[in-house]
């Protein structure tokens, strides 16, 4: 096998296949990437048994063939080398001869044959996105789902389409979140949940343009993704997800339209007193038209109004800072609209379409003792 590519190309490639490979494996040669070479293509191929990895590279081949290289030394080695062409090359007893202008290095390579290679999937209709609302869906949804392994079904999100829609949904015992979009193209109804992991490195490789599509392809069991000379194909999680649709309601008795950014840089001033150990709440008491947050920890303590406009009942309720930033910092708008029921009931942080929905349990505290 010999090719010959640009290092940008090269590494451009080796870093979206990096995603797939595992930090460490029971199996070494899931440390490797792939690499298949035809007479048409240069194809480099990772799998981690549960994500896998397929991207066509720029190059030119001046011999067939396949091999596997570690993923990190392969990467590392590419990444030091001087931007110029780079020469790849194995031999009958697969060692690899990497040459860029003087530099060279041999590193041992391994069989492709015993390499996992990726199930084959039918892939039957396909949804269509482009890549920037597939980016902008993933960033708005997936800080919330969970980190713990206890609950799987937390670890994913729902990706449902009804009625020409489709709607993501995460979340980790604490929120929720909803983005809602309409299809441009017809779609068969759909229920599955993609782990976060594969959408945490799904969004790291989409370019994010609006010109840029991505075609989504659902199975009983996987999900791909292709775009660009990309594919990207993960299991599912099974099991059934949570029945969120009676925890959004619509009633409240309080409701505030407040600046964003003035909102959100207010919270983020707050937390300087906390320590990343503490879980300290932030305290929003509303009355007329101003909004007040409080925030005491063993630090000092912090007080700060911002005007708001209001419909309905005063309110005092608290909040983990955190999780109402994480929320703002993904919504566009200018303006926010928050629903109120009581200090116990979730808020809800909506706009009138319910594109995005947010739902915030609020956190106990003592009045008196403020």
């Amino acid at each position: 096998m010999k090719i010959t590519c640009q290092k940008s190309d090269l590494l451009s490639s080796v870093n979206i296949a990096l995603r797939a490979v595992p930090a460490k494996s029971t199996m070494p040669i899931l440390e490797c990437i792939a690499i298949d070479v035809t007479d048409s293509f240069i194809k480099f191929t990772t799998n981690d048994m549960e994500l896998g990895i397929e991207t066509i590279v720029k190059g030119s081949v001046q011999e067939t063939g396949s091999i596997a290289i570690n993923a990190k030394i392969l990467s590392d080695i590419i990444r030091k080398l001087p931007d110029s062409e780079i020469c790849i090359e194995t031999d009958t007893k697969y060692m690899v001869t990497i040459t860029c202008g003087k530099s060279k290095f041999s590193i041992p390579g391994k069989v492709s044959d015993e390499f996992p290679s990726l199930p084959v999937i039918e892939k039957r209709e396909a949804m269509i996105l482009s890549q920037f609302t597939l980016k902008d869906l993933i960033r708005q949804t997936v800080f919330s789902i969970s980190d713990s392994e206890n609950n799987k079904i937390m670890t994913g999100e729902l990706f449902e389409v009804e009625d020409n829609k489709l709607r993501v949904v995460s979340l980790d015992g604490h929120r929720i979140s909803v983005r809602r979009i309409d299809l441009k193209d017809e779609f068969r109804n759909t229920k599955v949940i993609v782990p976060g992991k594969t959408l945490i490195e799904i969004s790291k490789i989409l370019s994010g343009e609006i010109s840029d599509e991505v075609r989504i392809y659902f199975t009983d069991k996987h999900i791909i993704f292709e775009f660009d000379d990309t594919m990207v194909l993960s299991r599912l999680i099974e099991g059934e997800y949570y029945k969120i649709n009676q925890m959004l309601s619509g009633d409240y008795d309080t409701k505030i339209t407040v600046n964003k950014k003035e909102f959100l840089d207010s919270i983020d001033r707050a937390t300087l007193l906390v320590k990343e150990s503490e879980k300290k709440p932030i305290i929003i008491g509303v009355k007329d038209n101003e909004m007040e947050l409080e925030m005491t920890s063993n630090i000092g303590s912090m007080d700060e109004s911002i005007d708001i406009m209001k419909e309905g009942s005063d309110i005092l309720i608290g909040f983990n800072p955190k999780f109402l930033m994480d929320a703002l910092r993904v919504i566009d708008e200018e303006e926010v609209t928050i629903y109120m029921t009581n200090p116990k009931a979730p808020c809800f942080i909506k706009d009138k379409e319910e594109s995005y929905i947010y739902l915030i349990l609020p956190v106990n505290f003592n009045a008196a003792a403020r």
